[in-house]
C-alpha cells in the first residue's frame, strides 16, 4: 500500500539524530535510537471490522501516516504495519444479525475501511496483517508462553497469568491489587480475576481454529503481539494507538511480549489524541499550535478514562465517513486531523471544518496564482527531502523567508512530529510568496522578470516539500459537478462579461450587484490585472 519513494536516499551517517518522541511509557521525550541504524519498525493497532469507519478511526493512520512520511523525508526506511482485527465478539454478534458469515462481514468492513483509507491520503501503510491470516503465529506465541510458565490453559482456554509478571501494569502505573478482570463464564477457570485469555474455547456455531486446546479462536491482546513479533521482531522502535488502548490492550501486550522474549517490545509506545465533538478554536490560531508540553498522553489513568468515555464511537451515533469524504473531501479532513498536535484531543465542529476549508483555499489560490505567472502547475514541482530540500538564498529576501520556514517546520517536527505548529509554518511561508507576487508586481506580464519567476518557483518548491512531509497537496483537488463543469465555466463566463460591461458603463450598481449576489452564493470573482477570475468559496 505504500508509495513512498526512495529516490536519492541519504546515507545512515547523514539521517538527523534530533528527532525526539515522547514515550507514554517513561512519560518524557528522548532521541528516537531506531533498533536498527537507518531503519524503523512502527506497528499500529488497527480497526475490529465489525462496522464501517467514522472519522474517529482516521485520527491514528492520519497521524502515523504523517510520522511514516517524516521519518521517510529525514533518510529512515520505514516499515509500517497496521493489523486488521476480523475475529472478535463484535464481528460475531454483527455478522449474526445481519445473517451473513463473520468473513463476509469482515471483508465488506476491510474494504470500507480501505477506501476511506485511500480518501484521507494515507497510503504509507506498508503491511496489513489479519488475524484469521496468522493463527498458527498466535498458536504458537501462546504456546511458547505456556512452556516459559507465564499461562495456563483451564478447560480448553488459555490465560495469561498476571501475577507473574512483576512488571505487569508499567506502562499505565496500575498495581495488579487493583485490577478487576472480566466476569463471565471464563471468570471461574482463572486463577486471579486479573488473568485475560489469550486462547477462547469455541462456543456452539462460533468461527473456530483447531489448537492444542481444541477449537478456539485468539484473544484480543495476543493478536498484535503475534502479529508484530513476525514482521517486526521481538523488539522494534515504535508501537502507537489511541490513548484508550493504554489499558488494557497495550499494557496486556507489553506483559505478553515481553515475559516471552525477555527484552522490550517496542522502544517507543505512542498515543494519540482522541476526537470528541465541542466548539473549536480558528485554524491556524494559537489552539493549532500545541505545545508538546500540553498534550494528553501525559494525563493520569482517571483523566484517559474520561477521554475514552467522550471519545467519538459508533456507541455515541458516529458513522458516515465515507459520504463526509465525498461531501468535504478527505484533504480538509486530514487538515483538521493535523492542525492539533497529536497528543492532544481532537475537537470535532461543523465551524472547525468549515475553517479548515476556508483555510485550505489560501494554499489552493496561491497555487492558482502560480499556475498564472509561471505556467507551471504547483503539483508538478519537485518533491525534495530532508538532505536535498535544503536552500541558498543569497541575499534573495525571498529564500531566506523560505529557508527560515523551512528551518522552524522541520524544528517544529522533530520535536515529537509537532504537526499543528509545523502547519503555522505552511501559513507563514504561502503569505510571504503571495507578498513576492504583489511586491514584484508578477500577475502582469510585462513587468515580470525571469530571475522573480525562478525565486517564486523555488520558494513554491518548498513549500511543495513541506506539505508532502505532512500528506496534504499531493494532486489537485477535484471539483464536484463533473459534466456540468463546463456549462458552469460558460455561465460564470458570460456573467463576467455582463459585469464588466455593466462597470465599463460605470453602471457600479449592477456591477456591485452582481459581485455581491455572487458571494451570497459562495462564489469570489477576483479582478485582475489579465482579466477578471472566479473561484467557489
Amino acid at each position: 500500500m505504500s508509495t513512498t519513494a526512495a529516490k536519492d536516499t541519504p546515507t545512515t551517517a547523514t539521517i538527523p539524530d534530533t528527532i525526539r518522541v515522547y514515550n507514554t511509557l517513561t512519560r518524557s521525550k528522548a532521541p528516537l535510537k531506531p533498533v536498527k541504524p537507518g531503519q524503523i519498525g512502527m506497528y499500529l493497532c488497527g480497526p475490529t471490522v465489525y462496522d464501517k469507519a467514522h472519522i474517529g478511526h482516521m485520527v491514528g493512520p492520519v497521524i502515523f501516516d504523517t510520522i511514516k512520511r517524516y521519518l521517510a523525508y529525514s533518510g529512515y526506511n520505514v516499515t509500517w504495519v497496521v493489523n486488521i482485527t476480523d475475529v472478535d465478539d463484535k464481528l460475531i454478534n454483527k455478522s449474526t444479525e445481519r445473517g451473513i458469515t463473520m468473513a463476509e462481514l469482515a471483508t465488506e468492513m476491510t474494504q470500507d475501511y480501505l477506501a476511506n483509507l485511500a480518501g484521507m491520503g494515507v497510503d504509507q501503510i506498508d503491511r496489513m496483517p489479519k488475524a484469521t491470516e496468522c493463527m498458527d503465529e498466535i498458536i504458537a506465541f501462546t504456546k511458547d508462553l505456556i512452556d516459559k510458565g507465564f499461562a495456563y490453559e483451564a478447560g480448553g482456554d488459555v490465560f495469561f497469568e498476571v501475577g507473574r509478571d512483576p512488571e505487569y501494569g508499567k506502562l499505565t502505573n496500575r498495581t495488579v491489587d487493583a485490577l478487576q478482570g472480566e466476569g463471565g463464564g471464563a471468570a471461574a477457570k482463572k486463577r486471579s480475576p486479573a488473568d485475560f485469555a489469550l486462547w477462547k474455547s469455541a462456543k456452539t456455531g462460533e468461527p473456530s481454529w483447531d489448537s492444542p486446546w481444541g477449537k478456539g479462536r485468539p484473544g484480543w491482546h495476543i493478536e498484535c503481539s503475534a502479529m508484530s513479533r513476525a514482521i517486526l521482531g521481538e523488539t522494534f522502535d515504535i508501537h502507537g494507538g489511541g490513548l484508550d488502548l493504554i489499558f488494557p490492550h497495550h499494557e496486556n501486550e507489553i506483559a505478553q511480549s515481553e515475559c516471552c522474549h525477555g527484552k522490550p517490545m517496542a522502544n517507543v509506545w505512542m498515543h494519540n489524541g482522541l476526537l470528541k465533538r465541542e466548539a473549536a478554536g480558528k485554524v491556524g490560531g494559537r489552539n493549532d499550535r500545541d505545545d508538546a508540553g500540553k498534550a494528553d498522553a501525559g494525563l493520569t489513568l482517571e483523566q484517559i478514562n474520561q477521554q475514552t468515555d467522550e471519545k467519538f464511537s459508533r456507541s455515541k451515533g458516529a458513522g458516515g465517513l465515507a459520504e463526509m469524504i465525498s461531501k468535504l473531501g478527505g484533504e480538509r479532513i486530514r487538515f483538521f486531523l493535523l492542525r492539533t498536535h497529536y497528543r492532544s484531543t481532537v475537537v470535532l465542529s461543523d465551524e472547525a471544518m468549515d475553517e479548515a476549508g476556508a483555510a485550505l483555499e489560501t494554499f489552493y489560490r496561491f497555487f492558482e496564482r502560480l499556475e498564472r505567472v509561471t505556467g507551471r502547475s504547483f503539483y508538478e514541482l519537485p518533491v525534495l527531502r530532508r538532505h536535498n530540500g535544503e536552500l541558498e538564498p543569497g541575499d534573495n529576501a525571498l529564500l531566506q523567508e523560505a529557508s527560515a520556514r523551512r528551518a522552524k517546520f522541520i524544528e517544529r517536527m522533530d520535536d515529537d512530529f509537532n504537526t499543528g505548529a509545523a502547519m503555522s509554518e505552511l501559513f507563514e511561508l504561502v503569505r510571504a510568496l503571495n507578498k513576492f507576487v504583489d511586491q514584484q508586481q508578477l500577475e502582469d506580464a510585462a513587468k515580470r522578470s525571469d530571475a522573480d519567476v525562478a525565486s517564486l518557483v523555488r520558494g513554491a518548491t518548498t513549500l511543495r516539500e513541506l506539505g508532502a512531509v505532512l500528506g496534504l497537496f499531493q494532486r489537485p483537488v477535484e471539483k464536484s459537478g463533473g459534466g456540468d463543469d463546463a456549462l458552469v465555466g460558460e455561465l460564470m463566463s458570460l456573467i463576467i462579461d455582463i459585469r464588466n460591461n455593466a462597470r465599463a458603463n460605470k453602471d457600479f450598481a449592477t456591477s456591485d450587484k452582481i459581485r455581491d449576489k455572487l458571494n451570497e452564493l459562495q462564489i469570489t470573482l477576483e479582478d485582475r490585472k489579465d482579466g477578471t477570475g472566479w473561484r467557489i468559496g
